[in-house]
């Protein structure tokens, strides 16, 4: 759930919420209070009118005791003289908070209670048949029921059933309480499944991405941050982990490239060594004589030269393989005609493979000889001569051959390389043309290499917008492959 929506449910619940479970505990509350109340006082009302004409509600309560009363002073006013039958009736009366006043011409003759309203001498209630007075003093508001009768001695007298308004009954006060109670346990309790929830949906993310960023500065990328909700945080914690990933990627590569970069420093160094060693054995035998004769002398010097080109072919290829590393492979790109670069480079290393005795083949299949691509000619020249180089390196027969073959392959021409050397083992065949891979563990002179010679071959042709392939059967020979798309003239609209 969205931030967003996840606010606005959460207002929603703190209005709605407490409203209709306070709503239900009053109506709950008020229910069981009148239920208590109908069955102390005998009287049937409602909890709406309770609270709204709690006067009349009152008046309910002694309804009973009223009626009777008011019988007993039409058909036996003396009983209403006993002073023992009033202590029973008043004591009666005080369970619905009341109490009996009994007045005789001017003079209160008996009270049931402590303190009586003064006014009660004086207070005439007429036509009181059934109805209730109030009366009003310095203590407070009274409900009176007045009931007038004659003694015995021909005097008049009145009884009064008072109850106090000041004092609240206290089943309405124990409904108050309950319900503010509840409303306070609802508040509560709304409150609580809030924070609950809010912490669910926020704070135990936030957790987690605070542990993820800890484990991170402490350099541990080795776990997961599985996103829990697809919010707002959720795509937080998605794009946490991205970058964890990534991060992880970034730190496995530089340890990779240390490792690359370790094996070229030994590569280098290993392949090194063996001219340099082969240059100074030479350079001494000049030195101490050996060379004594100006055929020796020639070859020496042959031979000085020959490694000192290989060192030099050693120096570019790392050269060349720190601008790959950062990309800074310098490119001239031009539109060249297929049939005649291709002429051209073959006819260069027809010369080179027929001094080392090694037959070269030519077939162009492409029809039309205006085709056109869009390369760097020197470095598409170095693909060429890195892929024979690594042919002659390999070649095991008594009489080798490359075969170069162009054809044509709808947008694309493809260049094929073949060979009849020693081939390439199923295993290291997918693995060719990575850095610093040798399927020659030995490292003799005669295959010693830096390891990325095929390398560049791919980096140059994938920068031309091609793709290179090999296949190869042991002890056969091998075939490479790589496309170049042509170019194509844009039509003006």
């Amino acid at each position: 759930m969205k931030l967003r929506t996840r606010l606005i449910v959460s207002f929603c619940i703190i209005i709605f919420v407490p409203v209709m479970l306070a709503t239900a505990a009053l109506w709950g509350f008020g229910q069981l209070q009148m239920r208590e109340i109908r069955q102390a006082y005998n009287v049937n009302t409602d909890p709406y009118e309770y609270l709204t004409n709690s006067f009349q509600v009152l008046s309910r309560f002694t309804k009973g005791d009223y009626e009777e009363l008011l019988e007993v002073a039409r058909e036996d006013p003396q009983k209403l003289e006993d002073s023992d039958y009033l202590w029973k009736l008043n004591q009666e009366l005080a369970e619905k908070y009341s109490f009996l006043v009994v007045r005789k011409e001017q003079e209160l003759i008996f009270t049931g209670a402590e303190t009586v309203p003064e006014g009660l001498k004086d207070f005439d209630h007429e036509g009181s048949g059934g109805e209730s007075g109030t009366y009003v003093d310095e203590d407070g508001q009274c409900l009176i029921k007045q009931i007038d009768f004659e003694y015995s001695d021909g005097s008049e007298g009145s009884l009064f059933i008072v109850t106090s308004m000041v004092k609240m009954l206290p089943e309405l006060k124990g409904m108050v309480v309950d319900m503010l109670v509840s409303v306070v346990l609802i508040l509560v309790f709304t409150a609580g499944m809030l924070v609950m929830w809010i912490y669910k949906g926020i704070f135990n993310p936030i957790r987690k991405l605070q542990i993820a960023a800890e484990n991170i500065k402490e350099g541990n990328l080795d776990f997961t941050l599985e996103p829990e909700n697809k919010d707002e945080i959720g795509a937080l914690c998605q794009s946490f982990e991205e970058m964890r990933k990534r991060l992880k990627d970034s730190a496995e590569e530089k340890i990779s490239n240390e490792r690359e970069n370790k094996v070229l420093i030994s590569n280098i160094s290993h392949d090194l060594k063996t001219p340099i060693t082969a240059i100074k054995g030479y350079v001494e035998g000049i030195i101490d004589g050996v060379a004594d004769t100006p055929e020796k002398m020639d070859k020496y010097i042959r031979t000085i030269y020959n490694k000192a080109n290989e060192m030099d072919t050693l120096i570019n290829e790392l050269t060349l393989y720190s601008k790959i590393d950062t990309n800074r492979i310098p490119y001239n790109f031009n539109r060249l005609n297929v049939a005649e670069y291709f002429d051209d480079c073959v006819e260069e290393l027809s010369l080179e493979l027929e001094a080392k005795n090694i037959g070269l083949a030519y077939f162009n299949y492409i029809e039309d000889n205006s085709v056109q691509i869009i390369a760097d000619p020197e470095q598409l020249k170095r693909v060429i001569n890195n892929i024979i180089s690594n042919s002659v390196k390999y070649l095991d027969k008594q009489k080798g051959f490359i075969n170069i073959r162009i054809r044509d392959v709808g947008d694309f021409i493809q260049v094929e390389i073949e060979d009849n050397g020693r081939g390439i083992a199923a295993k290291d065949l997918p693995y060719i043309f990575d850095r610093f891979y040798r399927t020659d563990a030995s490292r003799n002179s005669a295959t010693g290499g830096s390891g990325i010679g095929l390398s560049i071959v791919k980096k140059i042709i994938e920068d031309h917008g091609g793709s290179i392939w090999a296949t190869s059967k042991e002890h056969t020979g091998t075939i490479m492959y790589f496309v170049l798309r042509k170019y194509q003239e844009v039509p003006n609209e």
